[in-house]
């Protein structure tokens, strides 16, 4: 399962910043390419024969026990805070740590740099139960929108190497571990709904610099700049209300965002059927769900370094044939993951977090070995 995980990953991490012939000769070359089942032509999932059983398993299965601070700080973000309550509401919760596949860590506000709350935190778990250092963290997980940097403490050294982190999407650079570590997305704005009319897209592309950040300012500016005087596209700098942004959405093909900066609403894209274009300039690693979504399937990948001209031209490849409908589609199921309910709902983005989470299981635990 890891090694088919693995290969897949590896098309995804490396469609992003390569011309296409390149990116075939590379995925050749690295045996990744392989000859898909129809069936997977029509779903959007990493293993569509066997994601559903391996849900529903987990949902009578899985087990989470959490250590519980006499008092918790709150945390930084909503997106935490939402999935921490939901999680210690949830049946995943068990009171006997004999029971548990995993351990729940939960941090201080602002954990990226509360170093000494984080240490001491782990030398108590090591004085006070024994299953920390069975494993050194290897079956433990933990909340940390910022992501945590490198410590010269042991505590810290093993936190960052060998526990779970789960982060906000996109994670700074430097703090998320491609193979172990897990991102989750933005909150989503539940007030959209889709307007009434035939679905016809008026634009080519959906470009909202509302909320951008410096981090891609040049790159931002030179992409937008170009865009504004192209019929063929929708460029917008102000926030829009829930009725129009929904309009927004709906009547456009694709929708872009620049990865590093506010990418809070792919989630939305996806749900409203336009296509996600993520503008790189280097690979992307920590894509929300990479472990059950075929992300090459419901969005496109752009390297920075072609433009403008050579993102329309990829566009327009994207465009051609049924790639672009069978896309949509995709993306619209796709989208379901991406949708957080104060309550949480079947397949929505907490319970595929646990998903994930599930699929780490095994990580250590060789004596409790299951099928997948």
């Amino acid at each position: 399962m890891a090694e088919h995980l693995q290969s897949r990953q590896m098309a995804s991490f490396m469609a992003p910043c390569a011309p296409l012939l390149l990116l075939t000769l590379s995925l050749c070359f690295y045996g990744v390419i392989q000859a898909k089942p129809l069936s997977d032509l029509t779903s959007p999932y990493l293993s569509p024969a066997t994601f559903p059983a391996s849900y529903q398993k987990m949902l009578k299965t899985f087990k989470i026990f959490a250590y519980i601070p006499e008092k918790l700080q709150p945390f930084g973000t909503a997106v935490e805070s939402l999935f921490h309550d939901s999680l210690l509401k949830s049946s995943f919760i068990t009171t006997n740590a004999e029971d548990a596949h995993l351990f729940y860590l939960p941090f201080p506000h602002d954990s990226s740099r509360n170093y000494r709350g984080i240490v001491r935190l782990i030398r108590n778990l090591r004085t006070d139960f024994p299953f920390w250092n069975r494993t050194l963290g290897a079956d433990h997980f933990y909340v940390s929108c910022s992501g945590i940097g490198m410590n010269s403490d042991r505590n810290i050294v093993e936190l960052k190497k060998n526990s779970v982190q789960i982060s906000c999407f996109p994670t700074a650079e430097g703090r998320f571990i491609p193979h172990k570590d897990v991102s989750f997305p933005h909150l989503n704005d539940q007030h959209l709904h889709a307007p009434p009319g035939n679905g016809t897209a008026k634009y080519l592309g959906y470009l909202n610099l509302n909320g951008s950040g410096d981090q891609n300012g040049k790159l931002e500016s030179t992409f937008s700049n170009e865009l504004r005087g192209d019929p063929q596209f929708l460029v917008e700098s102000e926030a829009s209300d829930p009725a129009l942004y929904a309009e927004r959405l709906s009547s456009s093909k694709f929708c872009l965002f620049f990865y590093g900066g506010d990418v809070s609403g792919i989630g939305d894209a996806l749900q409203f059927g336009c296509v996600p274009v993520v503008i790189t300039e280097r690979p992307i690693l920590d894509l929300p769900f990479m472990d059950v979504l075929r992300w090459s399937e419901i969005a496109v990948f752009v390297g920075a370094g072609g433009g403008v001209e050579g993102m329309k031209k990829q566009l327009g490849r994207t465009c051609e044939g049924d790639r672009y409908e069978r896309m949509k589609n995709l993306a619209m199921v796709a989208g379901q993951h991406f949708v957080w309910n104060s309550s949480p709902q079947p397949y929505d983005a907490f319970h595929t977090v646990m998903y994930q989470l599930w699929l780490r299981r095994h990580t250590i635990r060789y004596a409790r070995w299951e099928s997948i």
